[in-house]
């Protein structure tokens, strides 16, 4: 029933967790909801998995915005639509550009656009217009063939409490003075969980709003598995041919590093190899060696780190420099029997040389199998303390506590 649901990782927009999200909706009575973050679905996978932990049918989307105004609500149909949504999102971003005002041709996708846009255009057979419980009134002695193609959009993006804190927020995202804040510039103060019954309630003069969301979420399906790798999984081409070219460079890398007669080496040398081939992790190690060798043609000095220094056959492929026999660092500690997921690879390039890698490494393995990691910065303590003084108008200096 929810096809509009914000996180915190609607940056600077949303106040809720995914936690709260989960608890909002089991308090509240729904099942079935869409997190659309706007312009970025980070938190889609993790709240799908919590909600399947918490017995909730959860659905993935994005809400594409331009500055502060809404163009469309894009809800996945299923794991093909969710890609050409992120694909969609992701060309933008490349190509500098703002989203247009209608959407892009999707296969697997629905799109949602807000009542402003009612007769801006002819609507596709996979596109509506969301009506908010706020706008109910304006639509009710619209002709059939018009709500036929409506659904109710009932956005979430803070509890009631938190109202403030989303002004705050858009203050901060705007850089303004939080009294200079326009209307157009924050969420309505209802976007916030109304109970199920309540929103049915409100809706029940126009049934058709109520069938065309029910229709557009039973037609929707997440089932994405958590549990298996997604890595590349073969190298060669096949698990056979893996193994025995792992085997190779590590002989090779073994003179060099221990020479021919120690049995030490030997020993966990064959030990890492078998735990390595078990786990099916062989192509893994010949990919992050073909980046390290291209690195090394091109003369380009790297720092291997991090746990992945604990393994004697990273340090013989030249992946890493550290000896972890001689330093005694246990190889179980970078990879073990029970562990399942891929262990990780931490190798630092220099700043001027780190986009040759990039482009060596899409090229090589294309981008359907590659992709740039982010990070989200928080704001914490001081940060926050800055912020919010400069949304209230405090001159500088005044962010620190008195005697810091």
């Amino acid at each position: 029933m929810l096809l509009n649901l914000h996180s915190y990782y609607s940056l600077r927009f949303g106040t809720l967790s995914l936690q709260d999200l989960i608890s909002g909706m089991l308090a509240g009575g729904y099942d079935t909801a869409v997190l659309t973050d706007i312009n970025n679905s980070s938190g889609s996978l993790d709240f799908i998995k919590l909600g399947r932990a918490a017995g909730l049918n959860l659905l993935a989307g994005m809400e594409f915005r331009h500055d502060d105004q809404l163009r469309f609500v894009a809800i996945a149909k299923n794991e093909k639509g969710f890609r050409e949504i992120n694909d969609y999102r992701t060309k933008l971003n490349m190509e500098n550009r703002a989203a247009p005002e209608r959407a892009p041709e999707f296969e697997q996708v629905f799109v949602i656009y807000p009542l402003s846009k009612l007769n801006a255009f002819p609507l596709k057979d996979y596109e509506y217009i969301g009506i908010r419980p706020i706008e109910r009134t304006r639509v009710q002695l619209m002709d059939r063939k018009v709500l036929d193609r409506c659904v109710i959009l009932a956005p979430v993006s803070f509890r009631k409490a938190d109202y403030t804190l989303h002004r705050q927020l858009r203050a901060i995202d705007n850089n303004l003075l939080i009294s200079q804040l326009s209307p157009n510039q924050t969420a309505a103060e209802d976007e916030v969980f109304i109970p199920r019954v309540k929103l049915m309630r409100l809706f029940s003069d126009l049934p058709q709003l109520l069938a065309n969301t029910n229709r557009i979420l039973g037609q929707c399906s997440f089932s994405f598995d958590f549990t298996s790798v997604k890595n590349k999984e073969t190298f060669t081409g096949n698990r056979y041919n893996d193994k025995q070219l792992l085997h190779k460079y590590c002989i090779d890398g073994f003179s060099r590093r221990y020479g021919r007669q120690d049995r030490v080496a030997t020993e966990r040398i064959q030990r890492e190899l078998e735990i390595i081939e078990n786990l099916r992790f062989s192509s893994y190690f010949l990919i992050t060696d073909e980046i390290c060798r291209y690195a090394r043609g091109r003369n380009f000095h790297y720092v291997g780190r991090g746990s992945g220094a604990n393994s004697a056959v990273a340090y013989c492929l030249g992946i890493t420099d550290v000896d972890p026999i001689a330093l005694n660092l246990p190889f179980e500690r970078f990879l073990n029997p029970k562990r399942k997921s891929p262990p990780d690879f931490d190798i630092d390039f220099s700043w001027n040389e780190r986009d040759e890698i990039y482009d060596f490494i899409f090229n090589r393995y294309q981008t359907g199998h590659t992709a740039l990691m982010g990070a989200m910065s928080t704001f914490r303590s001081r940060s926050i303390l800055r912020e919010l003084g400069k949304v209230y108008g405090l001159p500088k200096g005044r962010d620190r506590p008195l005697g810091a």
